[in-house]
Formats: C-alpha cells, sequence, structure tokens
C-alpha cells in the first residue's frame, strides 16, 4: 500500500512534466537555433528540458492539475535555456584552451637562439618524424635505446638501427652545410694541458 501511495506523486509529476514539454520544447528548440551553433542546439535544448524536470516544483506559473499556459511558463524556462547555453559555451572555452596547451606542449619548442642551432634543426628536419624522434630522445632526454624502445613502441634493436643511421644521415648533412667534417673539430672541448 506504501508504495502505491509514493508512486502516485511521481506519476503525477511525470504527467506535469510531459504536459510542459509539449507546450515548451518546439519553442525552446526555435529560441535555441537561433543563438546556439548548430551542433549545440540539441545537446543545450537536452540540458535545458533536464534543469525543467529537476526544477519543476519551483517553475513559476506551473498549475497542478491543468495544463501549463505557454505564456505563463515560457519566460522563465528561456531563462534555463539561456543559463544552460552560456554553460555550454564556457564549457567550449575551456575545451578550446585547453586543446591549445596541449597543442602547445606537445609541438617541439624553437630553439633558444635559432642562429645558434639552426643548422641542426634544419638537418633535424631532414629525417622522418620516427627517426627524429629516436634522435631527440637520445640527445635532449639522454635515453639509452631500451627506454627509446619503450616510449616509441619499437625493439631496442631497431632503435640501435635507427640512431646509427640517423645520426649518419645528420653528420652527412651537417657536413654539406659547412663543407668540413661534422662533430668537434681537432683538440676543440679538449684540455691542452
Amino acid at each position: 500500500m506504501e508504495a502505491i501511495q509514493e508512486q502516485e506523486p511521481a506519476r503525477t509529476r511525470e504527467r506535469r512534466y510531459e504536459a510542459l514539454a509539449r507546450v515548451v520544447a518546439a519553442p525552446l528548440h526555435r529560441y535555441l537555433l537561433r543563438r546556439a551553433e548548430a551542433g549545440q542546439v540539441d545537446d543545450v535544448l537536452a540540458e535545458t528540458m533536464l534543469v525543467l524536470w529537476r526544477r519543476l516544483d519551483e517553475m513559476p506559473g506551473m498549475p497542478e492539475g491543468a495544463a501549463p499556459g505557454a505564456d505563463d511558463v515560457l519566460p522563465w524556462c528561456y531563462g534555463v535555456a539561456r543559463g544552460c547555453l552560456a554553460n555550454a559555451r564556457r564549457a567550449e572555452r575551456r575545451r578550446l584552451r585547453l586543446v591549445e596547451r596541449l597543442t602547445r606542449a606537445a609541438s617541439p619548442s624553437p630553439p633558444a637562439d635559432p642562429g645558434d642551432h639552426g643548422e641542426l634543426h634544419d638537418a633535424l628536419g631532414t629525417l622522418g618524424e620516427t627517426d627524429r624522434e629516436v634522435v631527440l630522445l637520445w640527445a635532449w632526454e639522454e635515453l639509452k635505446p631500451r627506454a627509446i624502445a619503450e616510449v616509441t613502441g619499437l625493439s631496442p634493436n631497431a632503435v640501435s638501427i635507427r640512431l646509427h643511421r640517423a645520426k649518419k644521415k645528420l653528420a652527412a648533412a651537417l657536413e654539406r652545410k659547412n663543407g668540413g667534417p661534422a662533430g668537434q673539430a681537432m683538440g676543440e672541448g679538449r684540455s691542452d694541458r
């Protein structure tokens, strides 16, 4: 008996909401079509209808037993839709800022002084993406071939081969640009003591 009494208010609430939805769904859809991007309209409308369900008892102009009049409930519903649209826009701006930050973080940073290492960066640009990543992990991150293999998904042997070939290709590219052998000049970087 108690379960039946609890179900009756739930059924009454559902009927009230269905009556409201019949009155406001189409006008709210038109309202959002004029204000939101086409891809957002259905999501914002769904969010608006969810808020209307949650706040059904707070809605002004919503009669208990009869169907609501559009003039009585639409202004309040438009206010809810406006708030939901503002939330969707804020969420989209946050998402775009996050994508921008992640893109900046993932892109290789330019050299601090391009004049000092411009030739090296040009030579790195001649390598394929995987070979360049292998060389950069080895040179900048100081990883061993086994660790590079774990990062790239290659076998350690494949990393060693790619690294050897890429270093040879870089040396040849730098030699062509400078007109001399790549690497340190004789005596450079050594103590003469």
